[in-house]
């Protein structure tokens, strides 16, 4: 089976929660929701949620919460119960830090089960959003929350905001044969660490032209064959993560750019196989990225 059989499932991106979308134009819908018992509340702080265990994110009444900053509809679950997030501001954690465990979306979001998943990089995104943009960017004015969170109003200028996704290609570059794997180092981590190539995409630019280019500046490479493989939300900052495959035209040219990406490293699969077991001393990135998933898929190729 070839990248072109295959759809990826990124972690963060294998769920159906049901968003219920037309609803957030209801007047006055997140002070119904807060007044009903049945409600679902999910409390997030930055990139934390409160957590039932290490597989479950817990679930409130809202009567159960103290005043956020922020609230949001997320959607209703399976059994139609609305669910809301309350969103604390990083400065306000020590308010909140007795009401649960909290955990951060990329260290637990692989214990999670898909609908849980879902709520949690939506509540994440979304409260990141409304606590970091309360300020019109074309006048400055404070914007009044609409749309039940999903919008900001300006009431100075009348522009209407919504919040920002920036799109960034990540690349798993194997040789002619897919035999071998081109991962990276990045200045910023540890020795040893090792994942795809990856970079936002540019104004006026196509995924497949920011593919090219990124693979080119980080390891010197050009690529063909690219294939997309499938996408996943990440909000560190605010990016939708686009995972492709390509294929090296020239695997003997690969070299870092020294400044971003220190070293490159073509691997085969049992150096990968041995890795994903934590075995050695290469490491890998975490299960929740889509990193992980464009490695492990090729791995399981070649299997």
């Amino acid at each position: 089976m070839t990248a072109d059989d295959v759809v990826l499932q990124p972690l963060l991106s294998v769920g159906e929660w049901n968003r219920s979308a037309a609803e957030r134009d209801e007047p006055e819908l997140l002070e119904h929701l807060r007044d009903d018992a049945l409600t679902r509340v999910v409390a997030v702080c930055g990139d934390k949620a409160a957590l039932e265990s290490r597989t479950k994110i817990r679930y409130f009444a809202p009567y159960a919460v103290p005043a956020p900053s922020s609230w949001a509809f997320l959607g209703r679950d399976d059994e139609a119960r609305a669910v809301i997030v309350a969103v604390f501001k990083p400065e306000d954690f020590d308010s909140v830090e007795s009401l649960s465990e909290w955990g951060a979306l990329r260290t637990h979001a692989a214990f999670l089960g898909e609908d849980d998943v879902e709520v949690f990089v939506t509540a994440v995104s979304i409260g990141r959003w409304l606590v970091a943009a309360p300020f019109c960017s074309a006048c400055g004015s404070l914007t009044d929350v609409t749309q039940a969170g999903w919008s900001r109003h300006c009431p100075a200028c009348g522009r209407q905001h919504f919040p920002r996704t920036d799109p960034a290609v990540i690349v798993a570059v194997t040789d002619e044969s897919s035999s071998r794997l081109l991962l990276g180092s990045n200045a910023m981590w540890e020795s040893n660490r090792y994942s795809c190539f990856a970079g936002f995409v540019e104004a006026g630019e196509s995924l497949e032209n920011a593919v090219v280019r990124e693979v080119s500046e980080e390891s010197g490479i050009d690529v063909a064959n690219i294939h997309y493989l499938g996408s996943q939300p990440w909000p560190y900052p605010r990016s939708l993560m686009l995972g492709f495959r390509a294929t090296a035209v020239d695997a003997g040219a690969a070299v870092a750019d020294g400044t971003e990406i220190l070293q490159v490293r073509w691997f085969d699969h049992d150096e990968i196989g041995a890795a994903l077991a934590g075995v050695g001393d290469v490491r890998l990135p975490g299960a929740s990225s889509i990193a992980a998933r464009l490695i492990s898929h090729w791995h399981a190729e070649g299997s």
